[in-house]
């Protein structure tokens, strides 16, 4: 063997070797540890068994998460993080009520006049014979009694051409009238449920330059939130264009109330990328928007003062990563759903977290009994809640490095990868896989090169 192919193969096996030895002691100590873990194994396991053992701590009534899945199409499993679910938790911790019949789970609000029924989005990736030989997405709103199990469709469209979830958000304004948040079409409408017909919408395209936000036209506003809204005595929709770091209001007449306006694109320091906005009226010490600010990190309130935008209220810990849901409790708690945290957590008036409920790849939570989203709580401004930051001194060396790679990037490999991969598992298994490509082609190049130098008469004495 020449010399300089020994030395390489030896330097390609000892990567190979100590990698392989990271990822498999990363995996190792978070199963003795349960740390990074996706999901409590003990909450994920009474999801399956039906058991009634409680799993979370006690709280005061039923508390409802949707989670997403990062399963491709085709690759569902029983993993948490692929696994779309419908869940509730009972006052005493036990799951109240589970389901995981959809590909995907978005928005779920309380029914109004109701204690245990809601509404939920949802998504179904339907196969070729569905959708006459292409792919399709059912997009739709469901009802489900917590209690009987009873379910009704309320209301659903096909997206052709789509294999990926169109709307994420649904508000009901009354009996009959829902407001959604079609991410397909880049624009929020109001259909009639009874009768099916679109009672009013609102394009983007009407007041966004197509060169702003996301690709045009496959991802362009991402448009994840509506709600109907009150502004000076006025109907409007307020709309999350998520690809353009806003929060916008339209009124019922399709202007854009351009000078209320939450953000700019690109102007990351107010938001990034965020989710799931709420409306706090002034009656409840508002105007004010509670908002996952999704790629920061971290969950903002903004207080209306003299017709601007102020921050007012932020919270974050440590571990958060992408929350995408925030919602403020009428005791003046709030509840927050960190999906790459993998799980949801209530927090005190002082910011300390309460409860929790380790949940994999959560999208939003509801506590029943406390209204829709945080219509029954009051902004941080008028409660003086204290602003929480991580504190740097807790965080590992890791965490800290993690934490210095932009946004974008680390939230892509939380997405892509189970959550006891950090930093140096996830590093690990990049060498790995970089050191098995290039043994790989070396030794290709290598034969090829043998086969080539040799004559015609060497290689017919092989």
């Amino acid at each position: 063997m020449p010399f300089a192919k020994r030395p390489a193969r030896l330097l390609l096996a000892a990567l190979i070797v100590v990698s392989a030895t990271t990822v498999v002691a990363g995996y190792a100590e978070s199963e003795r540890t349960n740390d990074r873990v996706t999901g409590d194994p003990a909450v994920e396991q009474a999801f399956r068994s039906g058991s009634d053992a409680a799993v979370v701590g006690e709280r005061d009534n039923v508390t409802v998460v949707a989670t997403d899945s990062n399963a491709f199409v085709s690759d569902e499993s029983d993993a948490p993080r692929a696994q779309a679910e419908l869940a509730a938790f009972a006052p005493d911790g036990s799951v109240y009520y589970y389901q995981n019949d959809h590909t995907r789970y978005w928005d779920v609000d309380p029914v109004a006049g109701t204690s245990h029924t809601v509404e939920f989005v949802y998504a179904d990736h339907l196969d070729a014979e569905e959708c006459d030989g292409s792919v399709c997405t059912r997009n739709g709103v469901e009802r489900v009694n917590l209690t009987t199990g009873e379910r009704t469709d309320v209301f659903s469209r096909i997206t052709a051409g789509k294999h990926s979830t169109r709307w994420h958000d649904a508000d009901r304004i009354d009996d009959d009238r829902l407001l959604i948040a079609d991410i397909a079409e880049d624009r929020a409408f109001i259909v009639n449920t009874t009768t099916g017909l679109i009672e009013w919408s609102w394009e983007a395209r009407a007041d966004y330059p197509v060169s702003s936000g996301g690709p045009f036209p496959e991802d362009w506003t991402h448009i994840n939130d509506v709600e109907h809204v009150e502004i000076d005595g006025q109907e409007a929709v307020m709309v999350s264009l998520r690809n353009q770091d806003q929060v916008a209001f339209v009124g019922m007449d399709g202007e854009l109330l351009e000078n209320w306006t939450l953000g700019t694109d690109g102007d990351h320091a107010t938001l990034y990328e965020q989710h799931n906005p709420d409306f706090i009226p002034a009656e409840r010490g508002g105007p004010a928007l509670l908002v996952g600010d999704s790629e920061n990190g971290r969950i903002v309130e903004y207080q209306r003062e003299n017709g601007e935008w102020v921050e007012s209220w932020t919270w974050a810990d440590q571990r958060m990563q992408w929350p995408r849901d925030a919602d403020r409790l009428p005791n003046g708690h709030t509840l927050i759903t960190d999906s790459n945290g993998d799980r949801v957590v209530e927090v005190d008036r002082e910011g300390e977290i309460v409860w929790s409920a380790d949940v994999g790849f959560p999208y939003e939570a509801e506590r029943l009994g406390t209204s829709d989203e945080s219509a029954g709580g009051e902004s941080a401004a008028s409660l003086g809640l204290p602003s929480r930051e991580p504190a740097p001194e807790n965080a590992s060396l890791f965490d800290r490095v993690q934490n210095a790679l932009p946004p974008a990037i680390g939230n892509g490999i939380s997405y892509a990868f189970p959550r006891w991969v950090g930093l140096l598992e996830g590093s690990a298994i990049v060498v790995l896989l970089g050191s098995l490509l290039r043994w790989a082609t070396l030794e290709y190049r290598w034969l090829d090169r043998t086969v080539s130098v040799r004559s015609p008469i060497e290689i017919r004495r092989k």
